[in-house]
């Protein structure tokens, strides 16, 4: 609502003080402007019988939340509605009353589990220990869940790497959507899945050309989730002596279990999980049983847990893993197309010294085919141009589209030798359908 239309209803208001419907509409409207002082110097206007009738309340007590006076606002949320509640276990998180907000928040949820707050519960469940430090000096207090083990405290207070969020990739709107409707949500809302009995976790292959995104979307999507995120390489789990690389995997399954949610990502999954009808050593099959084991296994409880796997040549990966329960969800990451490739340019050239020649427009027409790492290559190597040519001029100059022009003829697309071999065996392999994807793409963008 506009400002002048807002000071209109407020001109009403004085004229009609007993209209209750136009108070709460300008109440809500001021709320949603930000201005909660100018709310409270309405509400303050009117006797609390008229404020705690079941049309005001809520407004009444959110008004005074947004100005800190928590007391006051306590004093209006007396109603059992699922909104009522959750705004009452904000404020007695403010109030220290932990217990008593646990209780209203659960009430809530029980009620309307849509309206699930991971962050809040958290909050609500946090408390205050004391870490002791070497040498002199105070303790060290923490923010302490009653379930944080110690190598959960250690992560509390050792730094980890900056969060990757889907805004911080490039492109791939499409599988981005998919992956929030069937994987994100399930983290955000996990009473409403358990209400329908819905799994939460699962796997998912990844698979594309190299230097799409696969490995950057697997950590956006632990980022979404806000869970643990747990890259697992090769040699975390190969080993020269029998059993232990079977052994390895367990542990780190088990690990994930115990730091649940959490996201365990394997990068290149082929070289732990590959057809195991192409090799004659029973280690490698055994290695293979114990991974399908791992992820669907009689004695196994997954529940929380995300297991996402990435790989260049899916057609190398072992047909046990496709069955539902397992990888049953396959996501095609292809090749950024044209609006996917501006975005990257633009968040690639983000806080560089650029000039005003360049047009991110016309150099995504100019790269079909190129992958996000092609992309930031070709950004390199327009930069690498741009210190050059500062260093024989011996003034800074900055990164122009003459700088651009000659980093595309140096470089070339990466992903035409992999679309050519996924067309192969998406033509002639194709029996269960997994590779349509591959096919749709190149029917559209294909020559």
């Amino acid at each position: 609502m506009d400002e002048s239309s807002l000071n209109q209803l407020k001109v009403a208001l004085q004229a009609s003080p007993d209209n209750l419907a136009l108070l709460k509409l300008i109440i809500s409207s001021l709320i949603e402007k930000g201005a909660v002082q100018d709310a409270l110097s309405i509400i303050e206007n009117y006797d609390n019988e008229i404020l705690d009738s079941n049309d005001l309340a809520f407004l009444t007590g959110r008004v005074y939340f947004l100005n800190s006076n928590f007391d006051m606002a306590l004093t209006y949320l007396k109603s059992d509605d699922p909104d009522v509640l959750v705004l009452k276990s904000r404020v007695l998180l403010r109030l220290n009353k932990q217990d008593e907000g646990i209780e209203a928040y659960k009430a809530a949820i029980q009620k309307n589990s849509a309206l699930e707050d991971p962050e809040l519960a958290a909050s609500l469940q946090a408390k205050v220990v004391e870490i002791p430090v070497t040498g002199k000096g105070p303790k060290l207090k923490v923010i302490k869940n009653d379930n944080t083990d110690s190598a959960d405290l250690h992560r509390l207070i050792v730094p980890q790497l900056k969060t990757i969020k889907f805004d911080d990739v490039g492109g791939l709107d499409k599988v981005k959507q998919s992956i929030y409707k069937k994987i994100i949500l399930p983290y955000q809302k996990p009473n409403l899945f358990q209400r329908f009995k819905k799994r939460v976790g699962g796997g998912i292959l990844l698979y594309g050309p190299p230097g799409c995104g696969k490995t950057l979307l697997a950590r956006a999507t632990a980022g979404e989730c806000k869970a643990e995120f747990l890259n697992v390489s090769i040699t975390d789990v190969l080993d020269m002596y029998i059993g232990e690389s079977e052994r390895k995997l367990h542990s780190l399954f088990q690990r994930a279990r115990e730091s649940a949610p959490a996201v365990l990502f394997f990068d290149e999954v082929e070289a732990l999980g590959g057809k195991r009808q192409n090799t004659r050593d029973s280690s490698t099959s055994k290695l293979v049983s114990q991974f399908l084991l791992e992820m669907d296994g009689f004695a196994q409880n997954n529940h929380g847990v995300l297991i996402l796997a990435a790989t260049n040549v899916p057609w190398s990966v072992d047909s046990a893993f496709r069955r539902p329960g397992r990888f049953d969800r396959i996501l095609f990451i292809p090749p950024p197309d044209q609006i996917g490739r501006k975005a990257i340019l633009d968040t690639l050239l983000n806080d560089r010294p650029t000039d005003d020649s360049i047009d991110t427009t016309y150099l995504s027409k100019k790269t079909p085919g190129f992958s996000g790492a092609d992309l930031s290559e070709l950004v390199e190597t327009a930069i690498d141009e741009a210190i050059e040519s500062s260093i024989n001029s011996g003034t800074e100059e900055l990164i122009s589209a003459s700088h651009f022009k000659t980093a595309l003829k140096e470089i070339n697309p990466t992903t035409l030798e992999w679309l050519t071999t996924a067309r192969n065996y998406a033509r002639y392999s194709n029996e269960s359908g997994q590779y349509n994807d591959v096919l749709n793409f190149l029917k559209k963008f294909g020559k």
